[in-house]
């Protein structure tokens, strides 16, 4: 055998996977037909939220005088440059991983990778050259893409997917965006957020619906106040391309109508990187378009792995590297347990920021808890008042009958840096009073979780 594991795909997945074999003395090699660290690092979560933070930096700037600061002449967002210095986080990101890899002395094995029967992974180059390489053990971790609709057929200049709105080369005056999940909501902030008028299309009720439905209300009442087009309940029938500017045909309750928009984004889920990699050669079983999986990873081929996108579960960049990790170290021979996939946390990056783990209220009552249900608003947390942030909330669901925490939602600043807090309880089961009598700095966003678990028990101090 050339190596102890091959991994196919160098996303937070199959690099963290990879590096966690390497510090467990097993020979790896990861098999990359494009940059290190995959679709997060390069063309997904990183170089997003650089972009997030530039027009977080230009709102607060445009807002100074809120602040007690003089600004000087107009403040304008700087396109170009936002894209660009996106584009440089996201290089030096990438750069890292490679010094990882030398670090911990894996292979990088440039080109695309094919699983063949035996143990084998076929790598061929850029020039079509071919060269096979044996392992014990092989993880597919070939990640997702844009998925794209029948009637939403993506052109790259007017339709067009996450990885085109990363490096459009101006900023549209007008953009329809077609999905209101997290990349979806994301770019609708980002460009709305420096003047680009933008109407976000959501096929079910609420928006972000996989969110507690009051945070998918607080958003949208967030975005509209900032004067954003929200339609929910809504679908885009058609989009017309043949003049300068797109006519999108969105029907909603409200009949249908008609909306202009330069560019239309895309944003309605992701299809998996499945295709061409030998699955069938191999023998490996689907479900549709995922690869079937134990609790460990193990596909129906022994020897055969497969982790993040490409199996069930929820499509986040820290729940493959998890998976990757645990992955490994069952195949080393440590004694791991299995992932809690309840556990698992959320985050969008708009602004307000959401963040969530556990059930929300709707499904603790639909799966017959008996519950208490505690929120404190931003508007009475002074750090909030102080940072001109009070827009917001953290609500916790508790069962009533053994004090279980099922669910913790948040929306509003810097709340995806609160949801760990949640996060870790869950996991050590601590209970709700444990939480309320724990300190948490003052004054700080994160007295909010502990203020939302006092509201729970009825001994809330600041309501």
């Amino acid at each position: 055998m050339n190596y102890d594991i091959i991994v196919i795909g160098s996303g937070p997945g199959g690099y963290v996977a990879a590096i966690r074999a390497s510090q467990l003395g097993l020979k790896t090699a990861v098999v990359e037909k494009s940059e290190l660290g995959g679709i997060c690092l390069n063309w997904g979560c990183i170089p997003t939220k650089a972009l997030l933070k530039s027009a977080q930096v230009f709102n607060y700037a445009a807002h100074a005088s809120d602040y007690g600061v003089k600004i000087e002449g107009e403040v304008k967002p700087d396109f170009k440059a936002m894209i660009e210095r996106s584009r440089q986080v996201a290089t030096g990101m990438s750069s890292g991983i490679q010094y990882l890899f030398k670090k911990n002395k894996i292979d990088h094995l440039q080109g695309f990778g094919k699983v063949k029967p035996g143990k084998i992974v076929e790598v061929k180059d850029d020039k079509g050259k071919a060269t096979d390489y044996s392992a014990r053990h092989i993880i597919i971790a070939t990640g997702a893409r844009s998925k794209e609709l029948p009637g939403l057929k993506q052109d790259g200049k007017k339709i067009i997917g996450y990885r085109e709105a990363l490096v459009l080369p101006k900023q549209p005056a007008s953009m329809v965006v077609v999905g209101s999940g997290a990349i979806g909501s994301e770019f609708a902030y980002f460009y709305h957020t420096l003047g680009t008028q933008v109407t976000l299309v959501e096929l079910l009720p609420n928006i972000v619906p996989l969110e507690d439905e009051e945070v998918s209300k607080q958003l949208e009442r967030s975005f509209k106040k900032s004067r954003m087009k929200v339609m929910t309940a809504a679908t885009v029938e058609s989009v017309d391309t043949k003049a300068k500017v797109c006519k999108v045909k969105v029907k909603s309750k409200k009949g249908e109508e008609i909306i202009d928009a330069e560019i239309v984004l895309s944003a309605v889920g992701i299809a998996t990187n499945i295709e061409g990699i030998g699955l069938e050669d191999v023998g490996i079983g689907l479900d549709k378009d995922k690869i079937k999986v134990d609790e460990f990873y193990q596909t129906n081929v022994q020897g055969y792995y497969a982790i993040g996108d490409v199996v069930h579960g929820p499509a986040l960049a820290h729940m493959a590297s998890h998976e990757g990790i645990t992955c490994v170290e069952r195949i080393a021979g440590l004694n791991v347990d299995p992932i809690d996939y309840n556990n698992v946390p959320g985050c969008t990056y708009t602004s307000p920021e959401i963040a969530s783990v556990g059930m929300t209220e709707k499904q603790a009552r639909e799966a017959g808890y008996e519950i208490k249900v505690g929120k404190f608003p931003f508007t009475a947390s002074g750090k909030a008042s102080a940072a001109g942030s009070r827009s917001g909330f953290v609500k916790v669901i508790f069962d009533a009958k053994y004090g279980e925490w099922l669910g913790c939602h948040m929306i509003g600043d810097n709340v995806t840096e609160l949801i760990a807090e949640a996060v870790v309880a869950r996991k050590l089961e601590t209970t709700g009073e444990e939480i309320i009598k724990s300190i948490h700095p003052h004054p700080t966003m994160s007295e909010a979780v502990m203020e939302a678990v006092a509201a729970a028990y009825g001994e809330v101090i600041h309501l």
